[in-house]
């Protein structure tokens, strides 16, 4: 992905959900995808979906059920 696509993609990413600490990195050896963070923790991947000749972007994020713990 590209350097510009990476940062508008963060940019509406921190619009839609009110958070300036968003990180929206390229990853090093893979072309069609990014790594999310908010602040330096990590909490997904975002990956490029070109179908039929549209392009959208597909963000997975995994919730641990120790991360649900009080």
């Amino acid at each position: 992905m590209e350097k510009k696509e990476l940062e508008s993609i963060q940019r509406y990413m921190r619009n839609l959900f009110g958070n300036p600490q968003i990180k929206v990195t390229g990853r090093p050896k893979k072309k069609d995808s990014a790594e999310v963070y908010i602040g330096e923790e990590f909490i997904g991947v975002l990956f490029e979906d070109k179908e039929d000749g549209d392009l959208s972007y597909n963000f997975q994020m995994a919730i641990l059920d120790t991360d649900l713990e009080d």
